[in-house]
């Protein structure tokens, strides 16, 4: 009697086992856990500081930040080298708070219809100065800065001695380049040749009063135009002096000879042993 009663709950436990297996077997499956992809992003321009309106960006002024491309502003500029270069030298229309988004139409570019008018300060004037990889600081200076216009000429004047035949004098100081590159007067130009000579040969246009821009004029006539930049925050005041500096001032070599400085040629004249008269021809 014992022995069938051990037989039958062994049969009764192999008989629930199987139909908890079964039961398990038939569960829907649990579908496994996908991780969600990461919102696509874009790099784009921004005020890398508080930028005040009528300003003339700078390289500084530009920065940079990821965003989801799904939170891009209409408008918003992305983040590339052509594209940088591209807005230093515009002036923002309005003020920007550090962080802001550079957008195409809070800027007005060199080229732009009315840029000049919108840059130039009441009362004063454009003038455009040619410069090249030398004179232009190679390609150093930048839209905003400050600069002084040194003026270089040599003198064809055979009685001054050659220590005083080449001189190099301040033109101007302390004006503000509002532009750089040809683009403020030929206007942009998409798809356009390329110039190979661009990078050599530039134009800097400075914000000058309208005496300044003639004796601009009358400079570049007379030798040739470089630019020096200058310290940011310098006084005009502290170059009130005018500057003339001669070839005899940088050369002691040039200071030394003697050239013609008496004037032309001379030819002496001996009469009899102890009297001789020197002539000067002119």
């Amino acid at each position: 009697m014992l022995g069938r009663t051990v037989v039958a709950l062994l049969i009764t436990l192999i008989a629930v086992s199987g139909l908890g297996v079964l039961a398990v077997s038939l569960l829907p499956e649990t579908p496994a856990t996908v991780a969600a992809a990461p919102p696509a992003t874009v790099t784009v321009l921004t005020a890398a500081n508080a930028v005040q309106g009528g300003t003339l960006l700078r390289m500084e002024d530009v920065g940079s930040q990821e965003i989801p491309t799904a939170n891009l502003p209409e408008g918003a500029i992305r983040d590339s080298q052509a594209a940088r270069m591209d807005v230093v030298g515009s002036m923002v229309r309005r003020s920007l708070p550090a962080g802001e988004a550079l957008r195409a139409e809070a800027l007005l570019r060199p080229g732009d219809h009315g840029f000049l008018a919108a840059v130039l300060s009441p009362g004063r004037r454009a003038v455009t100065v040619g410069v090249d990889a030398v004179t232009g600081t190679a390609g150093l200076i930048w839209p905003g800065d400050r600069v002084d216009v040194i003026l270089t000429q040599s003198l064809d004047e055979a009685e001054q001695p050659i220590g005083r035949r080449v001189l190099g004098e301040r033109v101007l100081s302390a004006v503000r380049v509002i532009a750089v590159d040809r683009s403020l007067v030929q206007g942009a130009q998409p798809g356009g040749v390329v110039d190979p000579m661009r990078d050599a040969n530039r134009t800097v246009t400075l914000e000058v009063s309208a005496d300044e821009a003639t004796r601009v004029a009358v400079a570049s006539r007379l030798g040739k135009l470089s630019l020096s930049v200058r310290a940011a925050g310098t006084p005009a005041s502290a170059d009130a002096v005018p500057l003339h500096v001669w070839g005899g001032d940088v050369s002691p070599a040039l200071a030394g000879a003697r050239g013609n400085a008496a004037g032309g040629s001379a030819v002496r004249v001996f009469k009899g042993t102890q009297n001789v008269e020197e002539i000067r021809f002119r």
